[in-house]
């Protein structure tokens, strides 16, 4: 995390390449390298995850036990990665 002097040195850099260099800031994104890219929404990594935990529970009822409890941590990771996505 930067200070809010980092934060404004960085912002005067920017508009100074801007200025300087024009083609060289649309050539890598458009210049303003302060704004992050959108990213994409959580709802189905939600999906993913419940698809996995209906794996798991199908694997469990066949009596895979080992192949069980690795696709349950696979469903609980994909969740966690899917609420802190939804968190940001």
């Amino acid at each position: 995390m930067l200070s809010k002097e980092d934060s404004r040195r960085l912002a005067q850099m920017e508009r100074q390449l801007q200025r300087d260099d024009p083609d060289f800031c649309t050539r890598m994104g458009g210049g303003n390298f302060s704004i992050t890219a959108p990213t994409r929404p959580a709802l189905p990594l939600f999906a993913v995850a419940a698809m996995i935990t209906l794996a798991a529970a199908g694997l469990a009822l066949v009596g895979w036990w080992i192949a069980a409890a690795i696709t349950a941590a696979w469903s609980l990771v994909t969740l966690l990665a899917a609420a802190f996505r939804l968190r940001r």
